[in-house]
């Protein structure tokens, strides 16, 4: 127990507050149960020990820990909790939940024994809250973290201090917002290196290591989380990663489901089973027809990767620039908006917004004539009606 409460100190005493993500202020710390799902590397738990230090510090009523530690081998998590409230502690921080085997049901019995103790915690973006042992549907609140925006990634480089920007204040005010972003950095100088290699915060620690920690944390999703928490059988980890592969040659990809189960020797269900599945775990960007009432059988309008690094990291050969900007668009997007797949245009935004993405000498003809239709455009500083730059779209978080 004191080598937990030393190893704490210990990280609060690491960790730096000079730069902190989108959620830390957005999360509703203060209620009973929270939860913060996303892929290894985008930070949760630094965002945890940053929200410890500044609100807490050294104080022994907060506490990080994590489930993957030795302790929690031979230890019940809801036993050191009896223990950390009775030494007067009210807020806890648990790290990895999904390592710990009986995770949901026990937090569910601190949830309605400890009324009093806050509790937040983080796990893989496959966590099931709904489906999981013990429902914690109606308990938690859960979050989604993705890697950094464009927007923390100039805050990260520059040591700038832009604030987030709504959509809707976005296509009334792009010009002004572009030109008030543009006096004090040159967005463009930027952009490509953010679309390379930006998107995970460990981006500056070792540049030419990135695309291998990169295919580490996908080989990390198919061989570990997916098994533990997808029951997925070892067996058919080569079938996903041939998956991805084929898939990450030619995105956007319109999925033929027929030829493609073919291809790598498995049922329809059970592809239709992996495209949720790798979509639940942010390896794919899948859209869809609709937003609503979307079905694990259904088949998806077309399949992206999550984030433009991963592009670079996966293909071949250097990526098509129009399935880069289109990655992007779609990832910044979705964090706070629905998107779906139109009649025209590329993206449909939360059924009224239609975009069409492309380079700066991208044209109206698509869309004309089509109310509340945009272009996001490439390699331009400033637009001009409802044209507007790509990079804009990196400040929505």
């Amino acid at each position: 127990m004191e080598k937990l409460i030393k190893r704490h100190l210990n990280l609060i005493k690491n960790t730096s507050l000079s730069f902190q993500r989108y959620l830390i202020n957005d999360l509703p710390w203060e209620e009973q149960l929270v939860g913060i799902k996303g892929s290894r590397g985008v930070g949760k738990t630094t965002l945890l020990l940053q929200y410890i230090k500044k609100n807490y510090n050294t104080s022994d009523k907060a506490l990080y820990i994590s489930l993957d530690d030795l302790y929690f081998f031979e230890n019940k998590l809801i036993d050191f909790v009896e223990y950390f409230v009775a030494k007067g502690g009210e807020h806890l921080f648990i790290d990895e939940v999904h390592k710990y085997k009986n995770w949901s049901i026990e937090l569910k019995n601190i949830y309605d024994i400890y009324p009093n103790l806050r509790v937040v915690f983080t796990g893989s973006s496959l966590l099931e809250i709904l489906n999981s042992r013990s429902d914690l549907s109606r308990r938690a609140l859960v979050y989604n973290m993705q890697g950094l925006s464009f927007r923390e990634y100039l805050n990260l480089n520059t040591n700038s201090d832009f604030k987030p920007i709504k959509l809707n204040d976005l296509l009334n005010n792009h010009i002004d917002y572009a030109m008030q972003i543009s006096k004090e950095i040159k967005p463009l100088k930027h952009f490509d290196n953010y679309l390379k290699t930006g998107y995970f915060p460990f981006y500056n620690q070792n540049e030419i290591l990135y695309y291998k920690r990169l295919q580490e944390i996908i080989n990390m999703i198919i061989e570990i989380e997916l098994p533990l928490l997808r029951q997925t059988d070892l067996s058919i980890v080569s079938k996903i990663k041939q998956l991805i592969y084929v898939i990450s040659q030619s995105v956007p990809f319109k999925p033929n489901i027929t030829s493609l189960a073919n291809k790598i020797q498995i049922t329809r269900k059970t592809l239709l089973e992996y495209f949720n599945y790798l979509d639940d775990a942010n390896v794919f960007n899948s859209i869809y027809k609709s937003s609503y009432g979307i079905s694990i059988l259904q088949k998806p309008e077309k399949l992206f990767l999550e984030n433009p690094n991963y592009l670079y990291a996966i293909k071949n050969d250097a990526p098509n620039i129009g399935s880069v900007r289109e990655t992007f668009f779609l990832n910044q997007l979705a964090e706070q908006h629905r998107i779906t797949y139109p009649d025209k245009g590329d993206f449909l935004v939360n059924e009224t917004y239609l975009f069409e993405i492309g380079g700066k000498n991208k044209t109206n003809k698509q869309i004309e004539n089509i109310e509340n239709a945009f272009i996001a455009a490439d390699d331009i500083e400033f637009g001009y009606q409802n044209k507007i730059p790509l990079w804009l779209f990196g400040f929505l978080y």
